[in-house]
């Protein structure tokens, strides 16, 4: 039953090619972005499933009054299988804005397909996540098409709001269905990857976002001695995040890279002329925290830094919290699921793989909050959130084959 699963599956570009194309079409990006929502990609997405002749299509929708629709949708698709246990795929709707159209080769909402190489196509999605979507779908149509009752069932989770902090997304379908999810089924979530997939991913670090706020005052750029300049003020707490960030300095081999990271990123505009001396200046930092560090330690040691920093230019500094993700325990390296993903991988795509922790953050997270273990792993380029993004049509098809032999892994 598995390889008459796999063959069809191989002959399956078409249909990925007719997904991606479809999904791509609509600007996804959450009311944060200053988009829509996902609630007219989800509407095609369930219109196509059931086309295939899936039935079994669960919406759980989450009320969000910032978008058109009113609703963030999120939609749970389940294939029966001989046991109750069933393999999950969890995939999301949202994409990120494609930025600088100056930056793109076409049009980001069109999926085009390299010249060279036509198994490679563009558009923004078609990594970020609709390379999940589109393999999760895959084994659900064929399932269905082709008759087959695998011994695990198979269950596609398609949620919204990923990408700005899963509140309408993931969260709210855990929170309407917390047994959804049973302790020993097999959760995949390929929402990371590397271009050669070598890499399953089983752990994350902490994730601390801060909103830092410097208020001096503004005066004439004549005068400055007449005011507090808050750029000043915040640059010199800028060029110390090294320090915060050496002083939690341990080491985890699991993690790339294996150590907590703290970065200024984000810088808000202050004054819009020369001539003025600012008097609020506003910079964000992103910390990736190492399990063995709470973010709540990390967040005060920013804010005793930020009183250091007042107390020395005569300006107020607020430390406030924009996101915070504490570490979830890690999936074991020799759990059920990452021992199985690892066969399936070498039997479609005759690799070796290696588990290990990342920096970023996925839904598997949430999973794994709830002591299930999850494993994080797709074959992708590994360039999402950049302009011409791309995926591989075969890699949607290899990805579908890989997660289809946990279906029969009783």
């Amino acid at each position: 039953m598995l390889d008459t699963l796999l063959k069809a599956l191989a002959g399956r570009a078409d249909r990925a090619l007719e997904l991606q194309t479809g999904l791509t079409s609509f600007p996804a990006f959450g009311p944060d972005s200053g988009g829509p929502g996902e609630w007219d990609k989800a509407a095609w997405l369930e219109a196509r499933l059931r086309a295939y002749g899936l039935t079994d299509i669960e919406r759980l929708d989450a009320d969000d009054e910032r978008v058109p629709s009113g609703k963030r949708p999120n939609m749970i698709v389940r294939v029966p299988g001989k046991s109750k246990r069933m393999v999950w795929v969890l995939g999301h709707l949202d994409v990120v804005p494609p930025g600088d159209a100056g930056l793109w080769r076409s049009d980001p909402w069109t999926v085009t397909r390299d010249a060279e190489d036509p198994d490679i196509i563009r558009g923004r999605g078609v990594e970020d996540n609709q390379q999940a979507v589109v393999a999760g779908s895959l084994i659900a149509a064929e399932l269905v098409e082709q008759g087959l009752t695998p011994d695990l069932g198979f269950g596609l989770i398609v949620v919204a709001d990923e990408e700005t902090g899963n509140k309408y997304g993931a969260e709210y379908v855990l929170e309407q269905r917390p047994d959804l999810i049973a302790p020993d089924d097999l959760v995949l979530v390929p929402d990371f990857g590397t271009a050669d997939g070598t890499l399953i991913e089983v752990a994350e670090k902490g994730t601390l976002w801060l909103k830092v706020t410097v208020t001096g005052v503004q005066c004439h750029a004549s005068t400055p001695d007449e005011g507090k300049n808050a750029l000043v003020a915040a640059s010199a707490m800028i060029l110390r995040v090294r320090e915060v960030e050496e002083r939690f300095n341990a080491v985890d081999p699991l993690f790339t890279p294996p150590r907590s990271t703290m970065a200024a990123t984000r810088h808000d505009a202050n004054v819009p002329n020369v001539n003025t001396i600012p008097g609020k200046d506003v910079f964000f930092i992103d910390c990736r925290v190492l399990p063995a560090y709470s973010v709540d330690e990390v967040l005060d040691a920013f804010r005793g830094l930020g009183a250091e920093i007042a107390a020395r230019y005569g300006v107020s500094v607020d430390v406030d919290v924009v996101s915070r993700e504490p570490a979830a325990p890690a999936t074991p390296v020799n759990s059920e699921v990452v021992t199985l993903l690892k066969e399936a991988i070498l039997r479609i795509y005759g690799l070796e793989c290696h588990a290990g922790g990342i920096g970023g953050g996925t839904v598997a997270r949430l999973i794994r909050h709830r002591n299930i273990p999850a494993a994080v792993w797709s074959r992708v380029f590994d360039n999402a959130h950049v302009p011409n993004e791309a995926a591989r049509l075969s890699d949607a098809v290899n990805d579908a084959r890989v997660y289809s032999c946990l279906l029969f892994a009783r």
